[in-house]
């Protein structure tokens, strides 16, 4: 009866559809993917039927099949039932029948072993006060049953209640297990209070007399009794009556006079002498284990004694197999292939490694090549596995598991060699910024030494302007072949010299290794990079027949004119290489395999649909609406291990399988198998020889520059506080003045620092020559000047420049330098 049928049904108890929720949260809470609902045949059992399954759905739980009792089956009937159950995948049973009923169905439960490991049986609060009302018989058969029951705070008012409750029902009832009130005898309690108050209401606003029936000959006492007008007074009074401290707790009725107003269930667990709350669920948390907070449930103990939550599923028992499909397409036999109708490839034996784990039976047969044969409940099959591609069409109607190999789309594209071979090859392996900034290098390195060595070194004074150009170039450039002849005789300019001479062996080194690698490697370019070039230039596409690749293609702007199916490998090569077709497009798994055999030939590119990510379902439900919301109107290429019936629960643990399997050296093996272990040359265009830029040097030119600049200035520091004198009587004429003179002092030879000249005896005739330099081998050289120039340097043993023993050597005259401190050629002469 509902209030619809009759005004004047005034339902005190909550909805079925709040218990529902509970259910269905716990059911969620747990990751259970699929519930049997087992109720009696009575409206009251089918009641809550509806509810229950709209709540597992919005869950992303499914409801495979129901099981209904009659009200008075037998031991025989129950059995039955509950065997064909037991012969199902599914081990999660809601149910919701009468007291009686119920017991009985627990009873044989555990006689059929249904009571056991792995189990779960799930009660509406209908079932809950069972263990209370039958005492340690109901335990014992219900022993790691959960169910929900409404929550009753306990209040001082309610313990003085069940006080007194408990001393008038065993005074009248003395052999009774009950202890103590249920939730339905609450409500009863409060509801008659309810009816007390309006009925006080109204018989003291109302003087209205009773009004007998005029049938004297219904056919029930029903129908002869009498009515009175104020009966809707009545029902409005009860309507508008709240008892805020009722024995239940709040008592008000909602939803127009249906309902109570629901607010927290208590979650309880069978335990050996009663039940034991392990947590609530309230509307604002869901199933927590307090009320005010969101927290984890207690630990439950389950059917069997275990406390580790079941998976709810299992593998069906009573000999019956698992019955496998294989869809077998043609092209790549290596995956899937079925020779002799014994299915055999890479997917196969990856589903068999899966299966390893869990030691159970199926049977693999070959279907047509269609994966819709699993989509509703009268399938033929209970999975599908190979190489099947997730689509967006598909995931409607089938589950996927985790992808076990690589995903996305591809092409695969002639390789050429991009070598350059004409007389400028060998400007090529700097860029342009590169040779300029090492041309201003050498030019300002040359320079700096001319400027530290101008003075001191008659290598880099003799001579007009043009020629002491020409030195300054010849000594910068023969340094990148490190064929110079000129020596070095000041520490400033040894420093710079030998900072730059690194520089230039660092960037020979590189010149060198870049240059033979662009005259012998070879540098392998794609023909086509791009997807859109393609597009744009209206070239031919090939595809694999049979395949989803036509709406692909067709979605990035390929005509239909532009596609031609193939179907084989080798169909793939000899359209490539005769130019039937400019690429190929497919799966990157299928190119891996292809490219296995002609890789010398041929490269990948891609993949080419970057903007449509792939996705994977582990979690067939939740993921496929977080799919739905992301509005993804491409296919998803990636292969999976199998394709389920829509909701299974097998999805999930295949899936931790799949890691599993994938974790170990088996799945490698395999991979190793697939691709025929091969190790293709890498035709990355990035990987290949690429010219040296600027940002690969800067930091020696910057250190280089560095240092000659700070000779550079160090040596005019030290000139600037030498001919400090002069420059302040040239300063003291003007600016121009003050330029000249410095002009002049630094043009001068400095003969403090030279090697002594030829000496002269006092009588004017020569005595013998005088080397440039009393340490003939003073000049920092390298050893490759030594070698290549010996002979420049070193002069006959009858000419070493020392003078005969019959004469003396005088002493150096410097007459026309101002005098002051002697230096020191003067102090060794005096001395001498």
């Amino acid at each position: 009866m509902t209030t619809s049928q009759n005004p004047y049904f005034i339902h005190t108890a909550w909805n079925d559809s709040s218990q529902a929720q509970a259910i269905a949260s716990l059911v969620e809470a747990f990751g259970w993917r699929e519930v049997v609902p087992v109720y009696e045949d009575s409206d009251y059992g089918a009641s809550i039927v509806p509810h229950l399954i709209d709540a597992l759905q919005e869950v992303g739980a499914d409801v495979p099949n129901r099981c209904m009792i009659p009200l008075l089956a037998t031991t025989d009937q129950l059995l039955v039932e509950l065997l064909k159950l037991n012969q199902s995948r599914t081990r999660v049973f809601v149910v919701h029948m009468s007291y009686t009923l119920a017991f009985r169905l627990f009873s044989i439960a555990q006689e059929a072993g249904m009571m056991g490991e792995g189990y779960v049986w799930i009660t509406t609060y209908g079932l809950t006060d069972l263990v209370d009302l039958y005492g340690p018989s109901a335990a014992r058969v219900m022993r790691g049953a959960l169910g929900v029951r409404p929550y009753v705070r306990g209040t001082t008012k309610l313990q003085d209640f069940k006080a007194r409750w408990r001393l008038r029902y065993h005074q009248e009832s003395v052999n009774t297990t009950v202890t103590e009130p249920t939730v339905f005898g609450l409500w009863a309690y409060d509801t008659v209070w309810s009816l007390a108050m309006a009925a006080e209401a109204v018989r003291a606003s109302s003087t209205s007399p009773f009004t007998w029936s005029n049938v004297t000959n219904g056919s029930t006492d029903l129908g002869r009794l009498g009515s009175s007008p104020t009966g809707p007074r009545l029902r409005e009074l009860i309507l508008n009556t709240t008892l805020v401290h009722g024995m239940s707790g709040r008592f008000e009725l909602v939803e127009d006079g249906q309902v109570l107003q629901s607010r927290a269930f208590e979650i309880l667990n069978v335990a050996d002498h009663g039940w034991r709350r392990v947590g609530f669920w309230t509307p604002r948390y869901g199933v927590s284990r307090q009320m005010n907070k969101l927290a984890d449930l207690r630990v439950a103990e389950w059917p069997g004694g275990g406390t580790k939550p079941p998976k709810g599923w299992e593998w069906p028992t009573a000999g019956k197999k698992l019955l496998i499909g294989v869809p077998v397409k043609p092209g790549f036999p290596e995956f899937v292939t079925a020779y002799n109708s014994v299915p055999d490839g890479y997917c196969i034996k990856v589903f068999e490694a899966v299966m390893s784990q869990w030691h159970s039976s199926c049977e693999i047969v070959k279907p047509t090549q269609d994966i819709y044969v699993i989509y509703n409940r009268t399938q033929k099959y209970d999975a599908v596995v190979g190489d099947v591609t997730i689509r967006a069409n598909r995931s409607l109607y089938v589950d996927f598991t985790l992808p076990f190999t690589e995903s996305g789309v591809s092409m695969v594209v002639p390789i050429r060699d991009e070598r350059r071979k004409d007389a400028w090859t060998f400007m090529n392996p700097l860029t342009p910024n590169l040779w300029l900034a090492s041309g201003a290098a050498f030019v300002f390195t040359g320079l700096v030494v001319w400027f530290l060595e101008h003075r001191i070194n008659d290598d880099f004074n003799r001579g007009r302007a043009s020629y002491q150009i020409g030195t300054v170039f010849y000594f910068s450039f023969s340094t990148l072949v490190f064929a110079h002849r000129e020596k070095v005789l000041s520490n400033l300019a040894r420093v710079v010299v030998v900072i730059w001479l690194f520089v230039v062996l660092i960037l020979q080194s590189s010149y060198t290794a870049s240059l033979t690698s662009m005259l012998t490697v070879q540098q392998l370019q794609p023909t086509v990079s791009d997807v859109d070039q393609l597009v744009r230039d209206g070239s031919k596409v090939g595809y694999l027949k049979d395949s989803f690749m036509p709406g692909v293609l067709k979605r990035l702007k390929f005509n239909e004119s532009q596609l031609i199916a193939y179907e084989s490998p080798q169909e793939y090569h000899d359209a490539l290489l005769n130019g039937s077709v400019a690429a190929i497009v497919d799966e990157t798994p299928y190119l891996k395999v292809f490219l296995s055999r002609y890789c010398d030939k041929f490269t990948m590119v891609g993949p080419i649909d970057k903007t449509s990510g792939f996705g994977f379902v582990s979690n067939p439900l939740h993921t496929l609406l977080q799919i739905k919301n992301l509005t993804i109107h491409r296919c998803f290429p990636s292969f999976f291990i199998q394709a389920f019936p829509k909701g299974s629960p097998l999805v999930p643990d295949v899936s931790r399988a799949i890691l599993n399997v994938t974790e170990t050296s088996k799945m490698k093996d395999l991979e190793n198998e697939l691709y025929r272990n091969t190790s293709c040359t890498d035709k990355d265009p990035d990987m290949t020889s690429s010219r040296l830029t600027f940002n690969s040097f800067w930091g020696l030119f910057l250190i280089s520059g560095s240092t000659s600049f700070s000779a550079l200035i160090l040596h005019l520091v030290f000139f600037l506080c030498e001919h400090r004198h002069g420059l302040q009587d040239g300063q003291r004429r003007s600016i121009l003045g003050w330029l000249t003179t410095l002009a002049k002092l630094y043009s001068q030879t400095d003969s403090s620092a030279q090697a002594p000249e030829k000496a002269k005896p006092q009588d004017g005739t020569a005595t013998g020559d005088i080397p440039d330099s009393p340490y003939p081998d003073s000049g920092w050289q390298t050893p490759s000047s030594v070698s290549n120039h010996a002979n420049g340097y070193l002069e006959p043993e009858d000419n070493t420049g020392t003078p005969p023993e019959e004469e003396e050597t005088p002493g150096r005259e410097i007459s026309v330098q101002t005098r002051g401190s002697p230096s020191f050629a003067e102090m060794l002469n005096e001395r001498r």
